[in-house]
């Protein structure tokens, strides 16, 4: 339909540009059509897709810009290569049935999945070229006696009855990819078009070579009746159980992500009881409370009774903002050395800093079995980590070296979920015994020094300075000593039945979100005393993000699609709130805040910097950067620099000045895992290191100047 080039955005960006031939561009029906393509390109998430960076749909030579995305083809990849190994192929049904869930879930259906359409980048393939697909509520249609795709690749009801072609035909034309790509032609392949058309409609697809651990799948997919074949969601499933792996904890297939499975825990007022009286604990200077700008959201929500959508709005935000005690599923192993290419030194302030990587467990644990990343906090000079089987472990800063390790009480948590160790109050505190007891622990060696009983609490817990806040099912929220475990006070929240919290400069933050989704209630807690100091209502699904003096930023959420957000609010207590909608909803979004900038994350790796600074009549959007990355972590700001982490293990730093990224770190992926993190952790930035996590269950270390370009 075009000429596609290789072009560079003023900023040097790689976009690939597609001009419609001018001849094309005078057709009526391939304007509408080409309008509709830039739509549905826009529309899907980008996760697994190439984003539009900008387009002309009306200008006298049609033209679209993407991020170019550096890979071959599929196409390209089997004609170069020859078939891909069987294990290769797990990978890309692994990744496309997700890239048909994301395209789906946005209400598109592609209609033209095939080789050439699908871009194998590094952090996974990417589709591309929406140029005949059609979003469910499009009121264009294929003209009577139209027959549009491309026949290897085409469903039975592609040839029968085009004008109805639903979601089912991606996945039928999965399947002639996965056989395509393992065996180098397609399960129907023939001489002519025609005969290709008949055989699909009426012959079995030839599968004999097709290897047996693979058959089962692709003749699911390739059934004849759209209804008998999976959805994307349960071939994410089925997937994931054929390559070994469990599906990762905290997202479901279909979109959602779970919640904790403590959350079934009884309501009603949590009994918190007081320790047996201890010696005073003498602070360790080192393992202070995380500065203000650390501004993390509690990830251990255990909200009942809510509506799905609502709890998938807080939970992706939050959940990924590792909380007090985030929840991960996690394996075990031994350290793990730094990948080539890595470990030489950088001058570091004077001192001399080498990049290391280590396992949270010890060395003669099992090896892991299953992709996931430890959870992790920072203080001081140590990382304060949890993995499956291990409560807490401190490990140096300096150089990954693991000082002591608490071996979980318990581990009949659901899908191996575990909760990040914080320090406060002179103590590290961890959840155990199954994420019934609150214990603190000493810095120096790990030994316990007191426990709490938090079985009944909803909502445990949220560290501020030195004290600790849990939250029980009736909106009862209960305030410990973070040095003794003695309660401080315990107030009713009555407009907050179950309330999510969080943390930011020193403030705690209740808000509740009614069934509906019309209104969010926000209240701002003194954790010292409990004094409220403002409380507002707020329309729509809305979750704090951070905080800035006394000016609280939240992220507005479409009510019906989890996770979508459409606004920015900037609310100050003195002034009013204010609120704009963002240039267009984001999926998956994160945020961090710095001063009266908002970095907003799109799950398809598009950052946004939006000024809320104070006068505005809304946010300004200052400048937008495609960085590639799908399904990235929540972003952290730290000085002038962004930092964020691919699920595939790489952290990569983004110059907040220029909006540009500067550097990024080799791949962690384990080639026996098959897999990269679904709810990949944030990074943590301190004393001239940026620490992040890998799919193979390691934390790791770099130099901040080595993400220097």
């Amino acid at each position: 339909m075009g000429v596609v080039y290789l072009a560079h955005s003023p900023s040097g960006r790689e976009v690939a540009v597609k001009v419609v031939h001018k001849q094309l561009a005078a057709d009526p029906e391939f304007r509408a059509r080409f309008h509709q393509e830039v739509a549905a390109a826009r529309r899907v998430s980008g996760a697994f897709t190439a984003p539009v960076v900008d387009a002309d749909a009306d200008a006298e030579r049609l033209w679209m810009a993407t991020l170019y995305v550096a890979g071959p083809t599929l196409a390209e990849k089997v004609r170069e290569e020859g078939p891909l190994p069987v294990e290769q192929v797990w990978q890309l049904a692994a990744g496309m049935a997700e890239a048909l869930r994301d395209i789906h879930r946005a209400g598109v259906v592609h209609r033209d999945l095939k080789p050439s359409n699908v871009l194998l980048a590094a952090d996974g393939p990417k589709v591309i070229d929406f140029g005949i697909s059609r979003p469910h509520d499009s009121s264009l249609r294929t003209e009577t006696g139209k027959v549009i795709g491309t026949p290897p690749f085409m469903a039975p009801e592609q040839f029968r009855t085009p004008r109805d072609v639903g979601p089912a035909a991606d996945v039928f034309a999965l399947g002639c990819l996965l056989v395509h790509a393992v065996l180098g032609r397609g399960p129907f392949d023939a001489d002519s078009p025609y005969l290709v058309a008949y055989q699909v409609v009426h012959d079995e697809p030839d599968l004999d070579e097709v290897p047996d651990e693979l058959r089962p799948l692709v003749r699911a997919c390739l059934s004849k009746d759209p209804a008998d074949r999976p959805t994307p969601g349960e071939l994410m499933s089925r997937v994931a159980v054929a390559m070994g792996n469990a599906r990762p904890a905290g997202r479901d297939p279909e979109g959602g992500r779970r919640q904790d499975p403590g959350a079934e825990r009884g309501r009603g007022r949590g009994a918190v009881r007081a320790p047996d009286p201890e010696p005073p604990a003498e602070p360790e200077p080192e393992d202070t409370p995380a500065p203000d700008g650390d501004q993390r959201v509690n990830g251990d929500r255990r909200h009942r009774g809510r509506r799905p959508v609502l709890l998938a709005v807080v939970a992706a935000v939050l959940l990924a903002g590792g909380g007090f005690f985030g929840a991960q599923a996690l394996d075990s192993s031994g350290r793990a050395p730094a990948p080539a290419g890595e470990g030489q030194p950088h001058q570091e302030g004077g001192t001399e800093a080498r990049s290391w990587e280590t396992r949270v467990a010890s060395a003669g644990s099992e090896p892991p079995r299953e992709v996931h990343a430890p959870r992790c906090s920072l203080a001081g000079t140590a990382l304060y980590c949890a993995d499956r089987g291990v409560a807490a472990a401190r490990i140096s800063t300096e150089d990954g070296a693991v000082e002591w390790s608490v071996a979980a009480e318990r581990t009949d948590l659901s899908q191996g979920w575990v909760h990040v160790p914080r320090s406060a109050g002179g103590l590290v505190h961890t959840i155990q015994q199954g994420g019934g007891t609150l214990a603190a622990l000493e810095p120096r060696s790990g030994s316990v020094r007191w426990r709490v009983d938090v079985s009944e609490q909803q909502n445990c817990c949220v560290a501020i300075g030195d004290t600790v806040l849990s939250a029980g099912g009736d909106g009862t929220v209960t305030a410990l000593d973070a040095g003794s475990g003695r309660e401080r006070w315990r107030t009713s929240f009555p407009e907050h039945p179950a309330p999510a919290m969080t943390s930011f400069g020193g403030t705690a933050y209740l808000f509740d979100t009614a069934d509906d989704g019309a209104t969010t209630v926000v209240s701002a807690v003194r954790p010292e005393s409990g004094a409220v100091p403002w409380k507002q209502r707020f329309s729509g699904v809305l979750t704090p993000i951070g905080a800035h003096g006394d000016v609280l930023f939240l992220l507005e959420y479409d009510p019906e699609v989890a996770t979508r957000a459409i606004a920015v609010v900037r609310h100050d207590a003195r002034s009013g709130t204010t609120r704009a909608a963002l240039p267009y909803s984001i999926d998956g979004a994160s945020a961090a805040v710095a001063g009266d900038m908002v970095y907003v994350l799109a799950n398809n790796g598009t950052l946004l910097a939006v000024d809320t600074g104070e006068g505005r009549a809304g946010p300004v959007v200052k400048w937008e950067l495609p960085t590639s990355v799908s399904n990235p972590s929540p972003p952290v700001v730290a000085g002038h620099r962004l930092f964020l982490s691919a699920s595939d293990g790489r952290l990569l730093a983004v110059d907040l000045r220029r909006g540009q990224l500067t550097g990024q770190t080799a791949q962690r992926l384990d080639p026996t895992l098959h897999g990269m993190l679904a709810d990949q952790p944030p990074p943590l930035v301190a004393g001239g290191r940026v620490f992040g996590f890998t799919p193979r269950g390691t934390v790791f270390s770099v130099p901040v100047d080595s993400l220097d370009g």
